[in-house]
């Protein structure tokens, strides 16, 4: 890969920065427009990202962050970690982007033009401080803990890229950088209730207070999402794909809960957290798509662990702080899937090997399920278990027995090799396709349910 711009990706990119900038600049002309700025700031964001991948691409290989492709004939050394370049270059669009989305009330909590026409009674004392605007100050804490919460796991996201720190260790990464948001969370909001469905009103009562189990949930989101994304890796694409995939499932939800949110004088309830959504989902998909642009078959650069603390964090703090966590999981179906199906595995039921994407077959040049070797022959129960798995109609696991019949070796339980397992060996950009298809249309499918169904089981949705 070149490290230099081609004469075309040059233009390409000016010609969308100088129009993203002219958007910026038109903004100012009415109310500052913050949806409109964030789109432009995705813009512009895209072109950074693209561009210092391709400028940065060398450096990191000269200071030892690389790593080979082990799914391809020649294994060539690629730059590995630029998923740090894409959340570095994210986290500085979010902090440019904070003026645009508090413009109005900045304008009209300073003595500028927006309350000249405003007839002050009286001098506002040091005691009182601004009495002609009320600054939403809770809705600046929440933006501003979103970004410290994300500024925390990329800094714990790269020491995990340069220090390779163990599973059982950086498990609970997450957790530690969820904390701003979750004390900002408990000031602002703090609401711990949730809404029975009708049919267990009769025992349960209409609400449920769960006080801190509602924490420790939230909690368990914030480790579960980029972990997830992690665990459902190792081949070109996949991960950058899968978030490509739930960004634009989530900004669809926020759209279709705006377009239902009735029309009145004073904001719905809803609006707020749905935008706030937006503003950070927007630059996400401008940022990813320079990286996905690089790292799909055949990559160019690896995202690194990084990218994936990264991407979870983003798609975290929407859920929580957007208030729609439990739509959030509808889109993580797939790795939630994942993970159940790799639990044998990671709890260490069966043997895990470290890594345990697909083996590239050097003479055909296609994927095939990757086995796990079994040093001493499975108990009565685990045998049992995996061989019924194995002859199952739909099988969801492939296994290997010697001459007596015991299990020497199993397919890795992870989604891409049970796919290699249904579909059969096939190229790497096929099975990426297929996971992201799979990604695409399970999600619609909960973002279905959440939007048409939803009344069958709640009395009412939360959006009206």
């Amino acid at each position: 890969m070149s490290n230099d711009l081609s004469r075309s990706e040059t233009l390409s990119l000016s010609a969308l920065s100088i129009a993203c900038l002219a958007v910026l600049a038109n903004t100012f002309q009415g109310n500052g427009e913050p949806l409109i700025a964030s789109l432009a700031f995705s813009g512009i964001a895209f072109s950074f990202t693209y561009s210092l991948i391709r400028w940065l691409a060398q450096t990191f290989i000269n200071a030892g962050l690389k790593g080979r492709d082990m799914s391809k004939l020649r294994k060539p050394e690629l730059p590995e970690t630029m998923g740090a370049v894409c959340a570095v270059v994210y986290l500085l669009t979010l902090i440019t982007f904070i003026p645009f989305p508090f413009y109005q009330d900045i304008v009209a909590a300073t003595s500028g033009g927006g309350n000249r026409d405003v007839i002050i009674e009286r001098q506002p004392s040091l005691a009182d401080g601004r009495v002609l605007h009320r600054f939403p100050h809770s809705k600046l804490a929440s933006y501003l803990s979103a970004l410290l919460s994300l500024q925390s796991v990329v800094i714990l996201g790269i020491a995990d890229d340069l220090f390779d720190i163990r599973w059982r260790h950086k498990l609970f990464i997450p957790a530690f950088a969820a904390i701003p948001m979750l004390v900002v969370y408990f000031v602002d909001y703090g609401v711990t209730n949730v809404v029975v469905p009708v049919q267990l009103e009769p025992y349960l009562g209409t609400l449920i207070d769960l006080s801190w189990i509602y924490y420790a949930y939230m909690a368990c989101v914030a480790i579960f999402c980029p972990n997830s994304i992690n665990i459902l890796a190792g081949i070109n694409g996949i991960e950058v794909s899968q978030s490509i995939v739930i960004a634009v499932l989530l900004l669809l939800n926020d759209l279709l809960s705006l377009y239902a949110a009735p029309a009145s004088p004073s904001p719905h309830p809803a609006t707020d957290p749905h935008l706030f959504s937006i503003y950070l989902l927007l630059p996400f998909i401008g940022v990813s798509a320079a990286l996905w642009w690089h790292n799909w078959y055949p990559a160019r650069v690896f995202v690194g662990d990084t990218y994936c603390y990264f991407a979870g964090m983003v798609f975290a703090i929407v859920g929580i702080l957007g208030h729609f966590s439990k739509t959030l999981l509808l889109t993580f179906i797939p790795q939630i899937l994942n993970f159940l199906y790799s639990s044998p595995q990671l709890f260490r039921v069966m043997p895990c090997p470290r890594h345990r994407l697909p083996h590239f077959n050097s003479r055909t040049g296609l994927l095939e399920p990757s086995m796990t070797e079994w040093q001493h022959p499975p108990g009565r129960i685990v045998t049992g278990a995996l061989k019924l798995l194995a002859r199952l109609p739909v099988p969801l696991v492939a296994i290997r027995e010697n001459d007596e019949g015991a299990i020497t070796q199993s397919s890795n339980l992870t989604l891409l090799n049970l796919w290699l397992v249904w579909f059969g060996p096939m190229k790497e950009d096929r099975l990426a396709m297929g996971i992201t298809g799979a990604q695409m249309a399970v999600g619609i499918m909960g973002l279905f349910v959440r939007h048409k169904l939803a009344l069958l089981v709640f009395r009412q949705d939360n959006r009206r």
